[in-house]
C-alpha cells in the first residue's frame, strides 16, 4: 500500500513540473492579452475530444510521435530493470502520454502564472490520486462492466468542461468564472 502511495506522489511531481512549464506559456498569453482566445480554443478542443470518444472517431493513428516517447520509455525500462524506487517510477510514468493529463494541461495554460498552473496540476493529481490508488490496489476487484460504464460517462464530463472554457471566454464577466478583462495601466509623465 505504501509503495502505491509513493508511486502516485511521483505522478503528482511530474504533473506539477508539466504545469510549471505550461504555465510559462500561459503567462505569456496573459501578458499578450490572448487569454480569452486560448480559453475558447481550449473549450473547442476539449469538446472535440469528448465527441470523438462518444462517436468513436479516431483523429490520428499515432497522436504522439515515437521520437518523443523513446527517451521516457527508455528511462522507464531502465528504472524497471534496475528496480528503481516507486517515486522515480511514478515520476517517469507521469510524463507518458495520457489524454486526461493533456486535458488538465489545457486547463493549466488558462491560468495567469506558472505557480497557478503548477497548483492547478497539483490539484489535478490530488483529484486523480484516490481513483488511481483504488485502480492499482483493486484492479482485480473492479469488473470490466464497471470500467466500461465509467468510460462511457467520461466524454460527457469532457464536453461540459469544454463548454465551461467557452463560457469563460465569452466576456460575460461572471465572478470566478470569466477570464478577467485586461487591466488598463496608466503612467504619469
Amino acid at each position: 500500500m505504501g509503495d502505491k502511495v509513493i508511486y502516485n506522489l511521483g505522478r503528482i511531481v511530474s504533473y506539477v513540473t508539466l504545469g510549471l512549464i505550461i504555465g510559462m506559456a500561459g503567462r505569456q498569453l496573459w501578458l499578450s492579452g490572448l487569454q480569452r482566445g486560448v480559453s475558447f480554443m481550449s473549450g473547442v478542443l476539449i469538446i472535440m475530444a469528448g465527441l470523438s470518444r462518444l462517436l468513436k472517431i479516431t483523429i490520428a493513428k499515432r497522436p504522439v510521435p515515437v521520437l518523443i516517447l523513446r527517451p521516457v520509455n527508455g528511462l522507464l525500462s531502465y528504472a524497471l530493470q534496475n528496480k528503481a524506487g516507486h517515486l522515480l517510477l511514478g515520476i517517469l510514468n507521469g510524463f507518458l502520454p495520457c489524454g486526461f493529463v493533456y486535458l488538465a494541461l489545457i486547463g493549466a495554460i488558462n491560468t495567469q502564472s506558472p505557480l497557478q498552473a503548477g497548483a492547478y496540476m497539483f490539484w489535478f493529481g490530488m483529484g486523480t490520486f484516490p481513483l488511481m490508488l483504488i485502480a492499482t490496489i483493486g484492479s482485480g476487484f473492479i469488473s470490466t462492466t464497471i470500467r466500461r460504464r465509467i468510460n462511457k460517462v467520461v466524454p460527457y464530463f469532457m464536453i461540459v468542461l469544454g463548454f465551461w472554457f467557452i463560457l469563460r471566454a465569452s466576456g460575460l464577466n461572471i465572478p470566478y468564472l470569466s477570464v478577467p478583462a485586461a487591466q488598463a495601466t496608466t503612467t504619469c509623465n
